[in-house]
């Protein structure tokens, strides 16, 4: 895949903070890649900045090798976390206006309006004002509007925000149907369980700087450690276990993944393998479940923000 964004060196202060220092990353065409960091890290001021709302102090910012400008950003759908819908505007009439700021051709959009606002469940819905509408169905609308124009590149910030699992659910549907179609999306949000399902990489930022970009498989291999998960079907004798120097711990945990059994996570000793971890746990039952423990997404979330080497 060919790179779609380019930021190269991206400093940005304000008064005496620093909001963006020396951020540098790529994004390759047709992935959908999670841009993530705690409350402050600078990924509002990165995103006005790719979307030539904000003017960078430094560095550069490439969209299809261009600059980013007014004109690139008609290439870009962009929902920013702070919502921006007009109350008293009908909702087709706000979805075709804001496409239109984007250069829209007015006919496709509203075949693309009407396919969404199904998608969506909001038939019927055109000809209401906004703020007659729940919260959840504003921000499908917000949603619509940003995509309207069928972008190439697609910023979502926070966009599950106020939605129940269904409509949550309906969100990843669409997501996945843009990313087949080869649109670029890049998914701004707390929800680590969102992010590690539908993300091929992550960029993760803090107090303005980079602390890592990489796909969620690298970043789960380089941040494993030498425990595992283990079900079997009747309890373990854990004494006699823990006797064994192959073992350096075991503790019962819930069975993962909703099984029946007993669960364990166990830490393997220095230099032996998981085959004899696991000989060595059939002469003592049936077992159900043997796998590494990989760190979910918000364990090496918190391990890189929280330590200030990474």
């Amino acid at each position: 895949m060919d790179t779609i964004l380019s930021v190269s060196g991206l400093c940005k202060e304000f008064s005496s903070v620093q909001a963006l220092d020396n951020v540098s990353f790529s994004v390759q065409r047709g992935s959908i890649v999670g841009l993530l960091g705690p409350n402050g890290a600078g990924k509002t001021t990165l995103l006005r900045i790719i979307n030539a709302i904000l003017t960078a102090d430094s560095g550069e910012v490439l969209l299809n090798d261009n600059p980013v400008s007014f004109d690139t950003s008609r290439h870009i759908g962009y929902m920013p976390e702070e919502r921006g819908l007009y109350d008293k505007m009908r909702v087709a009439d706000q979805i075709l206006y804001f496409g239109a700021l984007k250069g829209g051709d007015k006919k496709r959009m509203r075949e693309v309006m009407s396919e969404y606002l199904t998608l969506f469940n909001l038939q019927g819905q055109e000809h209401r004002q906004v703020r007659e509408l729940s919260k959840g169905n504003q921000q499908k609308v917000q949603i619509i509007a940003t995509l309207v124009h069928e972008p190439e590149f697609v910023i979502l910030d926070e966009p599950f925000s106020g939605f129940d699992p269904i409509n949550g659910a309906i969100l990843q549907q669409l997501i996945h149907r843009l990313h087949a179609q080869g649109t670029t999306v890049m998914l701004s949000s707390h929800n680590m369980a969102a992010i590690e399902e539908m993300c091929d990489n992550i960029i993760l930022v803090n107090r303005g700087r980079m602390l890592v970009q990489d796909s969620i498989i690298n970043l789960k291999e380089k941040n494993k450690d030498q425990r595992l998960l283990l079900t079997v079907e009747h309890a373990l004798p854990l004494d006699d276990i823990r006797q064994n120097p192959i073992v350096s711990e075991i503790i019962p945990t819930p069975p993962q993944g909703h099984r029946f059994g007993n669960g364990y996570i166990i830490s393997k000793a220095d230099n032996v393998s998981n085959n004899d971890i696991l000989k060595f746990i059939v002469e003592y039952g049936d077992v159900i479940q043997f796998e590494e423990k990989l760190p979910s997404l918000q364990e090496i979330f918190m391990k890189y923000v929280n330590t200030p080497s990474c």
